[in-house]
């Protein structure tokens, strides 16, 4: 049976339907995205002005802020404009293009967290090569790569949703637009698109995770040769990263790397991912290097 698309919007029921929780709600998903921008964005101006964090290191950290605030800027001001207007609806376009750059910045954001994986792995396994294999045109390769692997991911994900027909109803149990809350109210079997999805999200951000900690761990493991503070260095910048990449691919795993089914506590952990890790990141690289924070007090706290 030939189905039509049909269907002009979506209504998104959000985080919560009682009034005075979505007022809470509002305000304390405000502050979240105010402290997500600024303190991401610090970071973008710090390392751009100051000469001393021209490293590969802080290049990519610059990068992974950038790509932070365009991830919270895709997701949080549609969810804080519902909650205060009580404007639950979303255009089916506005829908479609929600859900190419949540995945676009997310998928870019895992092949970036690879390369600091790699850069870390040349800095502290292979010290003496490491100015001539993570030079500025490495650099920047490694950094068109994780933004081709982003676009494709997310191309593949929305011509999937894209082609299927919508002939209601058109209620969204969620506060976004994302793959299997769409795929549910497709008017079609949806179980090839659905294996699509976890080959295309849950299998690839499982293997890159496991990847990663594998490459975590020999690069600890290659510590024993270090001196005392080249450990304690290494130790501080090695469990930032592992702490993001943890926060980051673990919500994501939970949700894609199962078949197409919602659960009650998808929202909030599509939450963890969206909102509070790209709040976090910047908090969690800034706390324990103490030559981001040195720098960031000469340039910021003069005078």
């Amino acid at each position: 049976m030939e189905y039509s698309n049909n269907v002009t919007e979506f209504v998104l029921l959000g985080l919560t339907q009682d009034p005075e929780g979505q007022k809470a709600l509002s305000v304390i998903l405000l502050l979240v995205y105010i402290v997500t921008m600024v303190s991401n964005l610090l970071i973008v101006v710090t390392v751009l002005v100051s000469p001393s964090l021209s490293s590969p290191m802080y290049f990519f950290l610059a990068y992974l802020s950038l790509l932070d605030v365009g991830y919270s800027t895709a997701i949080s001001p549609t969810l804080i404009i519902n909650l205060v207007c009580g404007q639950k609806t979303i255009s089916f376009p506005a829908c479609m293009g929600q859900l190419f750059l949540e995945h676009l910045f997310g998928g870019a954001e895992v092949f970036l967290l690879v390369a600091m994986a790699y850069d870390r792995y040349v800095a502290i396994c292979k010290p003496l090569h490491y100015i001539a294999m993570m030079n500025r045109q490495v650099c920047i390769l490694l950094l068109v790569v994780a933004w081709v692997g982003g676009f494709v991911h997310s191309v593949v994900q929305l011509l999937f949703v894209y082609s299927l027909p919508f002939c209601g109803p058109n209620v969204i149990d969620h506060f976004i637009c994302d793959m299997y809350p769409l795929l549910e109210l497709a008017c079609t079997d949806t179980y090839f698109v659905g294996l699509t999805v976890v080959a295309n999200g849950g299998v690839i951000c499982t293997l890159i995770f496991i990847f990663l900690l594998i490459s975590y761990g020999v690069i600890l493991r290659s510590l024993k040769t270090h001196t005392q503070e080249g450990r304690r260095k290494a130790l501080s910048t090695c469990g930032s990263h592992i702490a993001v990449v943890v926060l980051f691919f673990v919500p994501c795993i939970f949700m894609y790397v199962r078949p197409v089914s919602n659960f009650p506590t998808d929202k909030f952990i599509t939450a963890v991912y969206t909102i509070i890790t790209p709040l976090l990141n910047p908090l969690i690289y800034t706390w324990r290097n103490s030559e981001m924070k040195n720098v960031m007090k000469k340039l910021w706290c003069k005078n």
